[in-house]
């Protein structure tokens, strides 16, 4: 009869030749909530005390009046919701007026996008002779500074030293004026453009990692079965980057919704009315006109719409997931 002994894991210590006892196990249960001490005080510091600060400045009639001692604003209670939700007054029609404008550029933003970085993704898939600088050449837009980027669209879309408008009117002659693409109806179909160029690689650089977890197998199957490439795409690629699409297409939407230095940089602190984004016009409602209340509560309205949207979509996709 064989008798099984536990005994306490010992690790050998090579300086003094003696057997040491690992660490406790509640020391090792606890080091890595330790090491995440830091991201959190950072977090709190950067992102959830200004947040908070946000929501106790919506309740008071701040201005600049008050600014350099903001606690003794007076007292606005919901006041400044109910201006900025008023769709009768002035700075809530301005502001439905924003929300649509943003609701359109995002859709078009991330559909758009999506389409680009899966064509992309798929095209690049199968290894070819320079597939690597292809995909290096594609990721480029997203790799530039937001800011050095966006200047030179800014300066390309000049009116009378634009390159766009050397290449339509000058080389290509498919205008017969030299249209404005800062300013007027022109300025949100640039605003697109300018965010989609910057928006697909990262699009594709999500769904290139998520194909790479395709087995081949399962394309060579498809193939056998007399599948062509667009119902590989239908009955293969797609089912299994479902997980991938939902986590991208809600980091796309909050991304682009929120989105402030594309438009600022393009257009400056004043977008013309076809392009005021939500992020643009609550910017200036604080610090152009200098009403941080009232562009504080709409900061909080936009948050609980994201929060709202962002919760019904994971709701609605995990349940199809789980349908499927």
């Amino acid at each position: 009869m064989v008798e099984t002994l536990t005994a306490t894991p010992v690790r050998h210590d090579t300086k003094n030749g003696k057997a040491a006892a690992k660490p406790p196990r509640r020391k090792r249960q606890l080091l890595p909530y330790l090491l995440l001490v830091p991201a959190i005080l950072l977090e709190l510091l950067i992102h959830i005390g200004p947040m908070i600060v946000g929501v106790i400045i919506s309740f008071y009639h701040l201005t600049q009046l008050y600014l350099a001692n903001w606690r003794h604003a007076p007292a606005a209670g919901l006041d400044n919701y109910r201006v900025a939700l008023n769709v009768n007054g002035a700075a809530g029609k301005a502001l439905l007026h924003s929300f649509t404008v943003t609701l359109t550029y995002t859709v078009l933003v991330l559909g758009f996008s999506w389409l680009l970085g899966m064509t992309a993704a798929v095209l690049t898939q199968r290894a070819f002779r320079g597939r690597a600088i292809v995909r290096t050449l594609f990721l480029l837009p997203f790799a530039l500074p937001i800011f050095a980027s966006v200047i030179t669209w800014n300066f390309m879309g000049q009116r009378d030293t634009g390159v766009i408008n050397h290449v339509l009117v000058d080389q290509l002659h498919t205008q017969t004026t030299r249209p404005f693409w800062l300013i007027g109806p022109n300025s949100f179909p640039m605003l697109v453009a300018v965010t989609i160029w910057r928006t697909w690689p990262f699009a594709f650089l999500i769904i290139s990692a998520g194909l790479q977890s395709i087995p081949d197998e399962l394309y060579e199957a498809a193939t056998l079965d007399g599948a062509g490439v667009m119902a590989q795409i239908r009955r293969v690629t797609l089912p299994l980057l479902a997980p991938v699409n939902r986590v991208l297409f809600v980091v796309l939407f909050l991304w682009t919704f929120n989105d402030f230095t594309t438009p600022y940089t393009l257009f400056g602190d004043t977008p013309p009315v076809q392009a005021d984004l939500i992020s643009l016009h609550i910017y200036t409602t604080s610090f152009t006109t200098w009403n941080f209340g009232t562009g504080s509560a709409m900061s909080v309205v936009l948050l609980l719409f994201l929060l709202l949207v962002t919760g019904i979509y994971l709701i609605v996709t995990n349940r199809r997931s789980d349908n499927a």
